[in-house]
């Protein structure tokens, strides 16, 4: 399943364009579900969002999707995501850590990135992998007010999506970035996730 999944991203040129191809303009309502449940629940914290978001923005500078449609959706899915994960940390409380369906090692490693960077976490978090899944669960956990998650929620929604999809769009389909697209998106994956790699290394030094 993981190595399916991985391989999906990897080759997310040829996958989205059939997808393209073959729903047209049912993917639109393909792309937001994935970027809705990467952010909306913490089960699922290994899709890479960035690379899809890279990926439909070269596709959209082909003009096979629309840029300002994209922009719109996959900022509403992003901010909905993490709005819903949030209510769900909320709803759960303390218990959350408790769960055998979430990484205990995950909320905890959250937790501390919220001690060193505060509420500008969920913006951060957006941009590394894991974390920007599981920060909005634990803003719920520690009953962070509301108004004051949903400002950075929505702040930090529109700057990932705005990011990644312009970087796609001007960038995707140059030609070099286009005949090895599989490697420019590795190196995203790779990229997005050094972030957490080097929290974790600082994490067992300071153990």
């Amino acid at each position: 399943m993981l190595s399916k999944l991985i391989d999906f991203f990897l080759r997310i040129d040829e996958n989205l364009g059939l997808i393209i191809a073959n729903y047209g303009f049912l993917t639109y309502a393909v792309l937001f579900f994935i970027i809705f449940i990467e952010t909306g629940l913490v089960i699922f914290p290994f899709l890479p969002g960035d690379s899809l978001l890279f990926a439909a923005g070269a596709f959209a500078s082909k003009e096979m999707l629309n840029i300002f449609f994209l922009f719109f959706i996959l900022s509403m899915a992003a901010i909905l995501g993490d709005s819903i994960n949030y209510s769900i940390g909320n709803f759960l409380g303390k218990k959350a850590f408790d769960s055998k369906f979430v990484k205990r090692e995950y909320l905890e490693r959250t937790e501390k990135f919220y001690e060193r960077h505060g509420g500008k976490t969920i913006i951060l978090a957006r941009f590394i992998p894991i974390i920007r899944t599981f920060a909005p669960f634990v803003a719920g956990v520690g009953k962070m007010p509301y108004l004051r998650f949903l400002s950075y929620n929505i702040i930090g929604g529109i700057l990932w999506v705005f990011l990644f999809l312009s970087l796609g769009y001007f960038f995707g389909n140059i030609p070099v970035v286009r005949k090895n697209f599989e490697i420019a998106i590795l190196a995203i994956i790779i990229i997005s996730v050094i972030p957490a790699i080097i929290e974790f290394f600082r994490n067992r030094k300071s153990k």
